[in-house]
């Protein structure tokens, strides 16, 4: 008999299913409380009293870089196979790249919607030499050319610089 009563008290000790998860959720509830309560008070009181409510304040004491300012290379276009205008015509390959801000968003979409422009400009490009007038041309002439070609389909902004990472022609 001492025995059920135990068994009987350790029963009553143990809460059901739904009530045990009603104090759950109001235990998660206070949490979530105090964490919002906290955030308002170091916004508020800790971060600073000196600024007005509504008024921006700077991330960096820093100048914002320009627009201008190069820090990746526009890859994009990728490796581009084209054909010279030869009767016997050799095939040129090239990777194409230069530098661009993709601060400028603008310009950052201007030129992804450009890629295929740039190639089939290359591919034209490369298509109205002969293997020899190629093989005769400096690289730096070439790249001028092809840099006045994009910047003509270019209206948000100008490429610099073009580099070449392949450049070869194979007959």
């Amino acid at each position: 008999m001492a025995q059920e009563q135990g068994q009987r008290q350790v029963k009553a000790s143990v809460l059901p299913l739904p009530e045990l998860i009603s104090r759950i959720l109001a235990v998660i509830a206070g949490i979530l409380t105090l964490i919002l309560l906290a955030g308002t008070f170091y916004a508020l009181v800790l971060r600073g009293k000196s600024e007005k409510p509504g008024t921006v304040v700077a991330a960096q004491s820093e100048p914002l870089p320009l627009e201008t300012e190069i820090d990746s290379m526009f890859t994009g276009i990728g490796r581009i196979r084209a054909s010279t205008g030869s009767p016997e015509p050799a095939m040129v390959i090239l990777s194409i790249a230069f530098p661009y801000s993709p601060r400028d968003r603008a310009f950052s979409e201007e030129l992804a919607a450009r890629i295929g422009d740039f190639r089939a400009g290359a591919i034209g490009y490369f298509a109205s030499f002969s293997t020899e007038e190629l093989r005769q041309k400096d690289e730096a002439a070439i790249k001028k050319e092809l840099l006045g070609r994009f910047n003509k389909l270019l209206r948000l902004g100008q490429i610099t610089t073009l580099y070449f990472s392949d450049y070869l022609i194979i007959e």
